[in-house]
């Protein structure tokens, strides 16, 4: 089963009509041979003057001001274009929030912090909430790797940077039984690492073959589990050659067949989660979440071939 021309014409409507302009910016980069600045332009205006994001980035909180997950976010965005700039105002900006100190107890990034409580969100994101996404490891995974990646050498960062990764492998190492969210910010940091060309700084073999064994052991393995928020073969695998792709691939064809099903009456996909409060702003974030879903799937299945055209 393939997506076919008419149905992604369908969804390329969709996203012009309902998306935000930093969604539309990638998804014109990703499927329509778009130029990059486009999509920095749009990301740019999350940004604070903190060097943090904040601004609903992340749409199922609101807030505006500069936090971790908000920042994570934006790091997963550019991360997601192989954005390689060091020297962008852009990457500078985040890299001097982190090193502020901001919304840090001592080698960890604060998953919930107290202002999201002022503003509409999602019931995970209030500091009352007792989510299985909160863990030390998230977002402090994925901002520690950014650090690895694009802050100077010799800079003292970079070197808390390098601190902070060594406290999480050892942890990560000793207990690897983490939950899905966690996990796969332990997985964005090893890919941080490989692209830093520093496996030899961090027991890199070790924490990638303990990473892969847990994220193949919390994949549901009933798609009738995945008409839920649950945790897919795509979590975790984007390409090939993500860890785990052999033991999972015949799964992931599945969910891949499941993907091209499961579309709604607008030809695209439904979200699997819902705000229990602020109903007319959830109404917003979810056409959000809409177009950021579309996304992450296209990409998927344009991966493992299964767009016919585009």
């Amino acid at each position: 089963m393939e997506l076919q021309p008419e149905e992604f014409e369908v969804i390329r409507r969709w996203m012009y009509r309902n998306s935000r302009p930093l969604d539309l910016a990638r998804w014109r980069f990703h499927f329509e041979k778009g130029q990059i600045q486009p999509v920095l332009e749009a990301l740019s205006v999350y940004q604070n003057a903190d060097g943090g994001f904040g601004h609903a980035l992340e749409a199922d909180a609101w807030n505006p001001n500069s936090t971790p997950v908000m920042t994570n976010t934006a790091v997963e965005r550019l991360l997601e274009l192989d954005f390689a700039d060091a020297g962008h105002p852009l990457v500078q900006g985040i890299l001097k929030y982190l090193d502020s100190g901001a919304d840090q107890n001592g080698h960890t990034w604060s998953f919930n912090v107290a202002s999201n409580n002022e503003y509409p969100h999602a019931p995970w994101w209030h500091t009352s909430s007792e989510s299985t996404a909160s863990s030390p490891y998230n977002p402090t995974a994925i901002l520690a790797g950014f650090i690895l990646k694009f802050a100077a050498r010799d800079s003292a960062l970079f070197e808390r940077g390098s601190g902070i990764v060594q406290k999480l492998a050892e942890s990560f190492l000793q207990n690897p039984g983490l939950e899905m969210h966690p996990l796969r910010c332990v997985g964005t940091l090893l890919e941080c690492i490989a692209e830093a060309e520093l496996q030899e700084q961090f027991p890199y073999p070790a924490l990638l073959e303990a990473f892969t064994a847990r994220s193949v052991q919390l994949v549901k393995r009933d798609a009738g589990n995945w008409t839920s928020y649950s945790c897919r073969p795509s979590f975790f695998i984007r390409s090939p050659l993500s860890p785990g792709h052999e033991e999972l691939a015949l799964l992931l064809q599945q969910e891949l067949d499941y993907l091209l099903a499961a579309r709604n009456s607008a030809g695209i996909w439904d979200l699997t989660w819902s705000w229990t409060d602020y109903v007319r702003e959830f109404a917003i974030s979810e056409n959000w979440w809409k177009a950021h879903i579309v996304i992450e799937n296209l990409l998927l299945l344009r991966e493992f071939g299964r767009i016919t055209a585009e």
